[in-house]
């Protein structure tokens, strides 16, 4: 089944987001990387099916990650960034087609969106295994 790879060096708000995922789409499998260097292996493994980005982490920020994920070949369109940073700033850096969402981690509406996109990918995975 589809793999969410999520990258964020806070262990708190990955252990939230990992529940609220299991929580709306049971069938995703859900990997953990608090530590951004050592996601680069996780990356180049190319088994995940979307990956979520923290914009901003010590040491090797999102940003060089996302770089990293697109020029392995992963493809921009199964990658959501997520910061806590103004939208304004973050359609500077991500604009339209850079990536699958931009959003922001703590506002209740970007949730929803998030949830979209994993509802989504959790159906189309269970459509692909079921023909």
């Amino acid at each position: 089944m589809g793999k969410v790879l999520i990258i964020d060096d806070d262990p708190g708000f990955t252990a939230l987001l990992s529940s609220y995922i299991h929580e709306i789409c049971p069938l995703l499998k859900i990997e953990i990387c608090n530590n951004p260097i050592a996601a680069l292996a996780l990356i180049k493994r190319g088994d995940n099916e979307l990956i979520l980005i923290d914009l901003e982490m010590p040491a090797l920020d999102g940003m060089k990650i996302y770089k990293y994920a697109t020029e392995t070949g992963f493809e921009k369109s199964r990658i959501v960034i997520l910061s806590g940073r103004d939208p304004s700033y973050l359609r500077e850096f991500f604009p339209m087609g850079s990536c699958l969402a931009v959003l922001n981690k703590f506002e209740a509406k970007q949730k929803e969106v998030l949830g979209m996109i994993l509802k989504s990918l959790q159906s189309k995975l269970c459509s692909v295994t079921a023909e």
